[in-house]
């Protein structure tokens, strides 16, 4: 399909607006210098490695994929099956380096390119490919960047000989199984001891678990490829902690890991202690263990429990430089933080992420008023006020090293980058296209229930002209759609300019409004999401009367795709058409760590599982319902998809749907926007 409209085209070529954007920050450990990566402009999507010497402001290029692997850089058949499934699991699609690990000083750098590995002098801007085993993936310097530990082919390795550090004993070794990496925000699964003597490794036994397939029909002489997938009620991958020393000894960290399977975090607190976060399976009960690397022995140093989930948050539970312990604690309207379980003072905030320690304080990441905002507090873990730091409306993020700030504000008007040192402010250089359309949605918090909302109109639009309405909706939990960042608004004016009034709507189940709003979705999805998002269109036509609610649509991808099509399934009195992208049709299929933590195990909350899946509500189908997915989509089995179309099928209930060959949950590569093309000719014919 050729993009033919203009925006569409220009989202496509520039990477949805983020080629040439500066992304993947590494300060020094005393904050004299920046690692990032950053493409050469707007319709470049090649990534290279730049030092920013905050000190002087001269940025360097110290590694250019192009050079190192000419003709190869970013190609997906390039690329180990590991690094591949770690991209999805972490939403990267941009090409050339997707990563990379440097030394605290910076001085050394390690990436992969195609499986090949490099070694960068940042200081010469010199690369050195080194010999590996096999491909190579997922590459870490110790700290003064003597060696690299690197993984391939499910073993770890260390240079410079290459040499093998984990048994050969058929486990994973190294890598962050699918449940940490897609839903518990551990992406790695090795850690350097600072002094370069030992790694901390992960031990991944997947041989329980079942195998998920994915065959090309367009390409009907490959064979399938197929990886483990735990799926919900069954069982996980057995996961262990290793300390393999260079000197060939091996020590294993011991938990309960039958009563606390996950594990969240792990990391080096010096050379002879290791913290480690471990969950279990309902992650009602979250631990900090300290480890002994000697003895292996584990003692628990905080214990966080709730009756619902424990929610992450980012940068707890930890230990301070001064040994005190940090936990998140919740309260039902605001999320807080507490040092060896004493409250500190955060009144009126949301705390939703703790980004390290500034200028003697805990700089963390907040909400405030309104939740479409972030901000930045410094709050004080002895006992003062928090202090703000961000100014005015918008999405504030930061990144602290030493007396080094490096802020990021995003706002309607776009996005700014900048670092702070010694008095002095110095702005990143950003080379991405200029935002198309400068969205201001008209938010307000509706009904009883105080739902965040945006509605999107036309521009030029003339008060007066009714308008079909399109809910663009994701729904569930660990997303918010309603924010202040100006990116996510781009495709939903577009929308608005071909005619529809653009509704979004944050049900309960969403994050950053309160912990009460976030449980109300506890073991059971479907009936409170779809009743606020129906309440709150009601809601929102009282004070929109150009609002025609005669015609509406719902669009959205993964868990808006399901409520997409839970919506013309279950309300077609409100819901007139339906585009539903790789939905989760039944999450008796999906993965275990996000569905239990929410609906528990199927074999105790059965009715909460079936009344969540839509196949036995398939022969009461009365509108137009188009299904989309990628059938190389790891995350959402295109069996979801393919289950609901037989269930309609056999019905006979007429439906719509569109496959897409080799495309994955992310549509990377322009498929977005044709996806767009597509839907609007469907919601166009479907709505009048």
């Amino acid at each position: 399909m050729t993009i033919t409209d203009a925006f569409l085209s220009l989202s496509a070529r520039t990477g949805r607006f983020t080629y040439g954007a500066p992304r993947a920050y590494t300060l020094a450990e005393d904050g004299t210098r920046l690692l990032l990566l950053r493409s050469t402009g707007s319709e470049d999507p090649v990534d290279r490695l730049q030092l920013l010497d905050l000190t002087t402001g001269e940025e360097r290029l110290v590694a250019d994929p192009t050079a190192l692997t000419p003709g190869r850089s970013g190609r997906r058949d390039g690329l180990p099956a590991a690094e591949r499934r770690l991209r999805e699991r972490t939403r990267l699609v941009a090409a050339g380096i997707g990563g990379y690990a440097a030394t605290p000083d910076l001085a050394t750098a390690a990436l992969t390119l195609d499986g090949r590995l490099f070694r960068i002098d940042t200081a010469t801007g010199t690369s050195v490919e080194l010999p590996t085993t096999g491909p190579a993936f997922d590459p870490r310097p110790d700290t003064d960047g003597r060696r690299i530990a690197y993984v391939a082919d499910d073993a770890l390795y260390v240079t410079p000989e290459s040499t093998p550090i984990s048994p050969a004993d058929g486990a994973r070794w190294g890598v962050a199984e699918f449940a940490a990496a897609e839903e518990l925000g551990r992406s790695r699964g090795h850690w350097w001891r600072p002094d370069g003597g030992a790694l901390l490794a992960a031990r991944v036994d997947e041989s329980a678990l079942p195998r998920r397939h994915f065959a090309d029909p367009a390409q009907p002489g490959e064979p399938a490829e197929d990886f483990a997938y735990p799926q919900a009620g069954g069982p996980n991958a057995d996961v262990q902690l290793w300390v393999l020393g260079l000197d060939g000894g091996r020590v294993r960290l011991r938990w309960d890991a039958a009563a606390f399977p996950y594990l969240c975090d792990a990391s080096w607190a010096s050379d002879g202690e290791v913290l480690l976060t471990v969950a279990d399976r309902l992650q009602q009960r979250v631990l900090l263990l300290s480890a002994d690397p000697a003895t292996g022995a584990t003692s628990e140093l905080s214990r966080t429990t709730d009756e619902f989930w424990v929610d992450d948050l980012p940068g707890t539970p930890a230990r301070l430089p001064d040994g005190r312990l940090l936990t998140a604690h919740d309260g039902p309207q605001a999320r807080g933080l507490a040092l060896d379980g004493k409250p500190l003072d955060s009144t009126g905030l949301q705390i939703r992420r703790v980004v390290g320690r500034y200028d003697g304080r805990l700089l963390c990441e907040t909400g405030q008023g309104d939740p479409a905002d972030q901000h930045l507090h410094l709050v004080d873990p002895d006992g003062g006020p928090p202090e703000l730091l961000s100014a005015g409306p918008g999405v504030h993020s930061a990144l602290a090293a030493a007396d080094t700030l490096l802020l990021t504000t995003a706002t309607a008007d776009g996005v700014r980058r900048a670092v702070r040192r010694a008095g002095r402010e110095l702005t990143l250089t950003d080379q991405s296209a200029a935002l198309p359309y400068t969205v201001r949605p008209r938010l307000a918090r509706v009904t009883e229930r105080a739902l965040p909302t945006a509605v999107v109109y036309p521009r030029g639009h003339v008060p007066g002209r009714r308008l079909p309405v399109l809910l663009d909706v994701y729904g569930g939990p660990g997303f918010q759609a309603v924010a202040a960042e100006p990116r996510r608004w781009q495709l939903r004016q577009w929308w608005a300019d071909q005619g529809f009034a653009v509704v979004t709507t944050d049900n309960r189940g969403t994050p950053f409004v309160s912990p009460d709003f976030t449980r109300a979705i506890f073991r059971r999805f479907s009936q409170v999401a779809l009743d606020d998002q129906v309440d709150a269109l009601h809601a929102l036509a009282a004070h929109h009367p150009d609002l025609d609610l005669g015609r509406v649509g719902v669009r959205g991808w993964s868990y808006g795709g399901y409520l997409a099509a839970l919506a013309v399934l279950r309300r077609p009195d409100v819901f007139h058409a339906a585009c539903a992208g790789a939905p989760p049709t039944d999450f008796r299929l999906y993965d275990t760590a996000y569905t239990e933590r929410y609906l528990g195990l199927p074999q105790d909350n059965p009715e909460g599982y079936a009344d969540d899946c839509l196949l036995a509500d398939a022969p009461g189908l009365t509108r137009p319902l188009l299904l989309i997915h990628g059938l190389a989509d790891d995350n959402v089995h295109p069996a979801h998809t393919l289950l609901l179309s037989q269930a309609l099928t056999r019905a006979g209930r007429p439906h719509s749907v569109l496959p897409l060959p080799g495309v994955t949950h992310m549509t990377p590569g322009g498929t977005n926007e044709q996806l767009a093309m597509a839907e609007l000719a469907f919601l166009r014919t479907s709505l009048g």
